[in-house]
């Protein structure tokens, strides 16, 4: 299995992950107009490293209107003729690291603890995105060319919703020409099992904002007669879910595409321990959920309704006996197959302004969205991913669903008529969007010589 590149790889281990450190240490944390220089700064470093290592045509493309988004970066090495072009997608913005003093080091100061590295992005996703860098570099440097033709397209506004990069997919279609892409943003089921993503659900995320009056008032003097926002605003969100978590929304299960029975039949043969997700993932007293459906459909296969905040009234230390005039909430909907965002979303925004009580005007936004997706798993890109993991891990893949939502996914079916390939190495306890955000090092490792090995197999089972 061994080749020379993977080699290459094994050698400069020490240095590759020195490097992730550096690109670690900037905080790219695109919803943070702070931080809106650090951003263009990672993107700066990437085409800088892409440059070094042989790639091609290297080049930041500006995003937003009037370039007010963060920029993308593009390179591409495109000489092997004959051979499939393959598509590398990361993204190299990150969560803001909130809250900070519930992490046990800085979070933009790499630390290595227990064989893992701490950082915010660490495995969402510069230290998976880095992994395709350094495979490239590995190839580049021991063969002085690529075994297929290759692109890369990284962003740097995936954590706020993918905005430029959407735009770009879909209005420059031929700079993005390619057989099928490359997206290393997901995870492994559990330690040391190789694992391919084949499902991703979608999402609407909005806001609702309630208004009452025309300004704040005071409650011992208009208590009882002025509408109260917060109080409106909780009224309806209590009337878009039961009691046992099913979504009220009229319609809003009538298109879903099932799980096969073999696919159901394959997530129960998975090594999942229920109790230990409860206790150590969610850490919980108990799970909720849809009854009739397992923890893995409930979590891959059908959509959920979360509220992620509510900001507005009084919150500061003390008390203030205020009615709040406006007051909004951030809600999202996870879609699964079958629905689509647009149709969701009329739907929702429908039932809210239906379910508004009197002397409350209420507004709902959509802020952004994405597509669900599902990956056939007979193509060949998928059949050598499989191959290359086995060879890398000695066992046999799995097939996963994920919940969580890649909207450049459907954007790259959708647009440019792509499969993708979701070969991630982070784990399930790598606390993405949390405080202590980790990587594996060893999967950061193994990760790099399965990307290797992958866009090998490729190269060798193409005609020439």
């Amino acid at each position: 299995m061994s080749s020379a590149a993977i080699e290459f790889s094994r050698q400069n281990q020490s240095r590759f992950l020195d490097e992730l450190k550096a690109l670690l240490r900037i905080p790219s944390v695109s919803t943070l107009p702070e931080h809106k220089t650090d951003v263009r700064r990672a993107a700066e470093v990437l085409a800088a490293e892409l440059t070094r290592i042989g790639m091609e045509n290297v080049r930041l493309i500006e995003t937003g209107e009037g370039n007010s988004g963060h920029p993308l970066v593009y390179a591409d090495h495109l000489h092997a003729p004959g051979k499939p072009t393959a598509l590398l997608y990361g993204h190299y913005d990150v969560q803001p690291p909130d809250p900070l003093g519930e992490w046990l080091s800085p979070p933009f100061e790499p630390t290595e603890r227990n064989g893992n590295l701490y950082a915010r992005g660490a495995v969402d996703d510069k230290g998976q995105m880095y992994m395709h860098v350094k495979a490239l570099e590995s190839l580049l440097t021991t063969s002085g060319a690529l075994p297929l033709n290759v692109r890369v397209i990284l962003e740097g506004e995936e954590e706020v919703g993918g905005e430029g990069i959407a735009a770009y997919v879909a209005s420059q279609p031929a700079d993005l020409k390619a057989d099928f892409a490359l997206v290393s943003d997901t995870e492994m089921f559990a330690p040391g099992l190789p694992t391919l993503c084949v499902g991703l659900r979608g999402m609407i995320y909005t806001e609702i904002e309630a208004r009452g009056a025309k300004t704040d008032l005071h409650s011992g003097m208009y208590g009882g007669a002025a509408p109260n926002s917060f109080i409106a605003l909780s009224q309806i969100i209590a009337k878009l879910k039961d009691e046992s978590g099913r979504i009220l929304i009229p319609g809003i299960y009538d298109s879903i595409i099932p799980p096969s029975s073999e696919e159901l039949a394959a997530w129960k043969s998975l090594p999942f321990d229920e109790e230990h997700y409860r206790e150590t993932e969610v850490g919980s007293r108990q799970l909720v959920g849809e009854p009739g459906y397992s923890v893995l459909e409930r979590t891959w296969a059908r959509p959920t309704l979360d509220v992620h905040g509510m900001p507005g009234g009084f919150i500061g230390a003390g008390a203030k006996t205020v009615i709040p005039a406006q007051a909004t909430a951030k809600v999202s909907i996870r879609l699964v197959p079958g629905m689509t965002p647009t149709a969701t979303f009329a739907a929702y925004r429908d039932f809210i302004l239906h379910l508004a009580p009197p002397g409350v005007d209420v507004d709902v936004r959509l802020i952004h969205s994405g597509e669900p997706c599902l990956i056939p798993v007979d193509n060949p890109y998928i059949q050598a991913a499989t191959e290359a993991l086995h060879e890398v891990w000695s066992k046999e893949t799995v097939f996963i669903r994920s919940g969580g939502s890649i909207p450049i996914v459907g954007d790259f079916a959708r647009h440019l008529n792509l499969p993708s390939v979701m070969m991630g190495f982070g784990l399930p306890d790598d606390n993405l969007h949390a405080p202590n955000e980790k990587f594996l090092i060893a999967n950061f490792y193994q990760g790099i010589e399965s990307i290797i090995r992958f866009l090998e197999i490729v190269g060798e089972k193409a005609p020439s």
